[in-house]
């Protein structure tokens, strides 16, 4: 599999994890490249042939017969020192088993992947207290332009884009030639790295998105399969008004399910990075959101690919760029968002941009332009946060 391994981009991710903890999960939705990430840390750490770092997917038949526990035994009695799983959540008890490991192999590094469904802590608690848990995303607009362009940019945060926005994007517009199409590219097919494989992405993704809903929420949350059309409803309905307030009567009637059940499935949908939930400041679930947005940009064409709005895309996509490392809250009546408790960020095109710049509480995020001046930045700039 090293031999054959295509990763074109470096993630981020590999540099914010804790290498020396004994047990690391890491959890993403269907697409984002989990085993890809496994397979890099081993080709990177220990290079192709060395016998210390293995690679195993608990899908495969070998382990409806082989216990884990027996397994990972033997393979520390033959000089093992770190075994990377794959598909943790297709082995039952496979929590228990991965404690048995951490109390009894001291001496083994366990690296798994998991689906972002998964709640590591709060619904296994076999592995409290043990497991690092971390996150891999899809590609941020900085990782699609360096694939891409052959370009080495690196992440910049949300302060050092506040002071240094202007020279950021004159840098990066000198090196990226039509920048605008470039990123009109990524809103389509940039976030998921299966882009680069030579399928057609639209019904690749299609089938991504059922397989989040068949595998990763009726499996992992043992629904009956039988709930699956409702799910696959709810998603739709959605898909075709976000971002907009859910209104879950109507929806517990389109779906003939009650009004709790809307409530949770929609929680589900954004568990599996299928979409994503936007509250006022100071309220969570169970509450209802006070919008549902897609999750990112990419998940928003295949399901209506000629009725994309404009205005959603921009919005989505800033909400994707800045949830990594944010906190986003509904903002008040004159920006969509505010982060961080301190600033509200109005996102439009260019043609609106800063017609009520004189106040001094709002940012404005601007699509189509390349570069801009405070309080105005350039929309595609934000995916430089990761």
């Amino acid at each position: 599999m090293l031999e054959h391994l295509y990763s074109p981009v470096r993630r981020t991710l590999m540099d914010e994890i804790d290498w020396a903890a004994r047990l690391i999960g890491i959890k993403g939705s269907r697409g984002v490249g989990k085993t890809t990430f496994l397979l890099k840390y081993a080709l990177e750490f220990f290079g192709i042939n060395n016998p210390a770092c293995l690679y195993i997917n608990l899908n495969h038949f070998y382990f409806t017969e082989r216990s884990l526990t027996d397994f990972a035994g033997e393979f520390l009695g033959r000089g093992g020192k770190v075994l990377l799983i794959d598909q943790v959540f297709k082995y039952p008890g496979w929590s228990k088993e991965l404690r048995y490991c951490y109390d009894h192999y001291p001496e083994l590094k366990i690296v798994f992947s998991g689906s972002s469904v998964m709640r590591l802590k709060e619904e296994n608690p076999d592995l409290s207290g043990l497991v690092d848990s971390y996150n891999l995303r899809g590609f941020s607009f900085r990782e699609y332009i360096n694939i891409t362009t052959g370009s080495s940019f690196g992440e910049y945060s949300l302060g050092e884009l506040f002071a240094a926005h202007e020279s950021i994007a004159a840098e990066v517009a000198g090196a990226v030639p039509d920048l605008p199409a470039v990123f009109r590219d990524y809103l389509h097919h940039g976030y998921y790295p299966f882009y680069l494989e030579k399928r057609n992405f639209s019904e690749n993704l299609l089938k991504t998105m059922n397989m989040m809903l068949e595998v990763d929420v009726l499996y992992i949350k043992q629904i009956e399969q039988s709930y699956l059309p409702k799910l696959r409803k709810l998603l739709y309905l959605l898909a075709i008004s976000a971002p907009s307030s859910p209104n879950v009567s109507r929806l517990s009637k389109e779906i003939s399910t009650s009004r709790a059940t809307v409530t949770n499935y929609i929680k589900y949908l954004t568990d599996a990075r299928l979409t994503n939930m936007l509250y006022r400041a100071g309220e969570s679930f169970p509450k209802k959101p006070d919008k549902v947005y897609m999750n990112n940009t990419n998940l928003m064409f295949p399901i209506r690919p000629t009725q994309v709005d404009p205005q959603a895309l921009r919005e989505t996509f800033f909400y994707n760029m800045l949830h990594k490392d944010h906190r986003l809250n509904t903002g008040n009546r004159h920006a969509q968002f505010l982060v961080d408790d301190k600033f509200h960020f109005r996102i439009e095109e260019a043609a609106a941009a800063g017609r009520n710049k004189g106040r001094t509480d709002v940012f404005y995020a601007v699509d189509g332009i390349t570069a801009g001046r405070s309080p105005c930045m350039p929309l595609w700039l934000f995916g430089f946060l990761y």
